[in-house]
């Protein structure tokens, strides 16, 4: 979503949540990327469900909170400028602070810029990890990527090349043991 303009985040939003919302219920959705906004923002509450945009209201849901494990939960943004973890004393404090007073009543305290939101019931986040791999210090972007994986119902319908007696296979996959 756009950097600089939250206008334009809270149109992008309003846009993408009338597409996923023209889809069927029952199908499972995941929206993923860099939204360069804080989930406690105007844009980040309307996707959440929790304010209004135009009389509409989203209702995804962040995998951060809801994942089984998450991992690397000691990086709180996911924007760090090329510098990775050589934040200054002072800068990370100031981050710190930040994030207690947006979310002081949240379950997680993050100012991740960067999300992975889904929808449906079918979908079960089991992991959620902020990755901050590296070459030499060098990263290949100014954000760390999120990571997620997803526990999938029973069965899943696999489609096959059509073949003389199957066009459509049936998998069924054992649900993780808790």
């Amino acid at each position: 979503m756009d950097e600089f303009s939250p206008r334009a985040r809270r149109r992008s939003a309003l846009l993408t949540w009338q597409h996923i919302a023209s889809l069927p219920p029952s199908l499972p959705v995941v929206y993923c990327g860099g939204f360069n906004t804080q989930k406690e923002s105007t844009t980040g509450r309307f996707l959440l469900g929790r304010s209004r945009e135009h009389g509409v209201v989203g209702d995804m849901r962040d995998v951060w909170p809801n994942a089984r494990v998450r991992k690397n939960v000691s990086l709180i943004r996911t924007y760090h400028g090329f510098k990775g973890d050589k934040q200054g004393a002072l800068e990370f404090l100031k981050l710190v602070f930040r994030a207690l007073c947006l979310c002081w009543d949240r379950q997680t305290q993050d100012l991740h810029i960067d999300w992975i939101l889904f929808r449906g019931r079918s979908l079960i986040p089991v992991l959620c990890q902020v990755v901050n791999d590296n070459m030499d210090g060098y990263y290949p972007s100014s954000h760390y990527p999120i990571f997620a994986e997803f526990l999938l119902p029973r069965t899943v319908r696999l489609m096959e090349p059509p073949t003389k007696n199957r066009s459509v296979a049936t998998v069924n996959y054992p649900l993780l043991d808790k």
